[in-house]
């Protein structure tokens, strides 16, 4: 008996109502097949996938068709589906055994008498999600009005499986992002646009004594000493900014991190204001043990240069004097080489105590640096003069590409010795005999880059970010025979970062290195 269009209509948004309300990926699927049976008035149906990554179809469920029929996949073009599938056209079949692409192997399986089979493409947006079949009519056979009653029915369910899949992905990422806020070493706050607290992790819970009851960050953060101070940060144009936030009573505690703006855009929003929400994220960690460590080893460096410097002085002083000494009345045996041997061992240590001296002296709280507008010609010629006698004695020569007019705003002092550092780690680590390191300067972009380049043995991949840590060397080059504590690439960095600057590596072994010092012209 031929349904009425408003019966029709009437069961079509019943069924949209049903599918809509169905949100489980299973739970869909099977109430699908249920309605496509009903829609048509079909003995049996079944519905097949896509497989995105094999481009098969598959039977996901197939009600009285038996478990055989899971195990089938169907590439495209194959079978009545898979045309369905290929042309995205439906298809209507009253005599399928007729048909050359129909195959009885699923009825032999299933025991089933197929008749009829009504086959319907599942296109959201122009694209394939499978293909939907009522298969044998209760009462005569499909015709077009089914076919356009089917489409209009598969329509609905290809909406509603899009809308299960996407709900069961963000379900997926909602649990591994709440696993990894959960479980996350560092503190992790998430607040309103008020500062208003929204979710914790345990971490966050624990360095902030965090209850259940409702707070702020500002009220969390009240008892120590913020900076910059969170009314900045609030007020700042930049998306995300560092702070430390220090309490000295009744036990010192540390905590540094970052805060992050966080801005969600709600295209459905009356207005503009309410269009843009914002929150903050708050990632911090405890660094209070960390600091602490970092103070007594500067503080140990800095007393044991100190310490160092005076026994060193008078060793110097006093060998110059026995050697002027010796050259008016020469002293029999080896007191003449002794006394040389001490001089240059002297100045050798001398040279290691004030290079770490220097590395100490930046790492100071009040460092500061004296900001002067200079020319790089002028730098590097007296970064040369100061290595003249030393270069002459590794057998080295620079190659220094001009560059008049070029001018930076920079700590004269510091910078000499950022250029002296990359000529002598040049030579220092090459082996070859005769020696050449290669200066030059670009000027893109209102910046200035100085370049030097060796011909050494190159840094491994897996040493180049390491080279740029305090007292690292290389293993090859760490076995006394290069002098220096390792510092020399650490003070580079921090000298160059301090001017708004930054360094980069080029390396590759058996052909050498290329550092490149990128300095802004002018004062940051």
């Amino acid at each position: 008996m031929a349904q009425s269009q408003s019966e029709t209509l009437e069961l079509l948004l019943e069924m949209g109502q049903l599918l809509s309300s169905k949100l489980d990926i299973n739970e869909l699927l099977v109430t699908i097949l249920k309605l496509a049976s009903r829609v048509v008035r079909a003995e049996q149906a079944s519905l097949l996938l896509l497989d995105e990554k094999t481009q098969e179809l598959y039977f996901d469920v197939a009600l009285g068709l038996g478990e055989e029929a899971s195990k089938l996949r169907l590439k495209m073009g194959q079978g009545i589906a898979g045309a369905v599938a290929k042309t995205k056209k439906s298809e209507i079949i009253n005599d399928p055994k007729s048909d050359p692409r129909w195959s009885p192997k699923m009825d032999e399986q299933s025991g089933f008498t197929t008749k009829s089979i009504l086959a319907v493409p599942m296109n959201i947006k122009g694209k394939l999600l499978g293909v939907v079949e009522a298969i044998n009519k209760i009462e005569g056979s499909f015709g077009e009005d089914d076919a356009r009653l089917f489409e209009a029915f598969a329509s609905q369910a290809a909406v509603a499986i899009e809308n299960a899949r996407l709900f069961s992905s963000l379900k997926e990422e909602k649990s591994k992002l709440g696993t990894v806020f959960t479980e996350m070493a560092d503190g992790a706050v998430l607040c309103d646009g008020e500062l208003k607290v929204l979710l914790a992790n345990g971490a966050a819970r624990k360095l902030l004594a965090l209850g259940a009851e409702p707070t702020t960050l500002g009220d969390c953060l009240k008892s120590m000493s913020v900076s910059p101070p969170l009314a900045d940060i609030l007020k700042s144009s930049r998306s995300a900014n560092n702070f430390t936030a220090t309490r000295a009573e009744p036990k010192e505690l540390i905590l540094a991190g970052t805060i992050v703006n966080l801005v969600v855009s709600d295209p459905l929003a009356h207005d503009a204001k309410a269009a843009a929400q914002s929150g903050w994220l708050c990632v911090f960690r405890d660094e209070t043990e960390e600091r602490k460590k970092e103070n007594l080893k500067r503080t140990f460096l800095s007393l044991i240069s100190h310490k160092l410097k005076t026994p060193l002085s008078a060793v110097i002083g006093y060998s110059d004097i026995l050697l002027e000494e010796f050259k008016e009345a020469p002293p029999p045996g080896i007191q003449l080489k002794a006394a040389e041997t001490i001089s240059v061992q002297g100045r050798k240590l001398g040279d290691l105590v004030d290079r770490l001296l220097r590395y100490t002296t930046l790492e100071t709280p009040d460092h500061t640096i004296e900001l002067a507008p200079t020319g790089i010609d002028q730098l590097v010629a007296s970064a040369i003069k100061e290595l003249s006698a030393w270069l002459a004695d590794k057998n080295a020569v620079v190659d220094y590409k001009g560059a008049p007019g070029v001018i930076v705003v920079v700590d004269k002092g510091q910078m000499r010795e950022v250029i002296k550092n990359l000529i002598e780690n040049g030579v220092k680590f090459d082996t070859k005999p005769q020696k050449k390191v290669e200066v030059w300067v670009e000027t893109p972009d209102k910046k200035a880059i100085v370049r030097v380049k060796d011909t050494g043995p190159g840094i491994p991949p897996e040493d180049q970010e390491k080279i740029f840590s305090a007292f690292h060397q290389i293993e090859t080059f760490f076995t006394g025979q290069v002098d220096g504590w390792g510092l020399g690439l650490p003070y580079i960095k921090k000298v160059v970062e301090s001017h708004g600057g930054t360094i980069a590596l080029a390396s590759k072994l058996g052909e050498g290195s290329v550092f490149s010092v990128t300095l802004p012209r002018k004062a940051t």
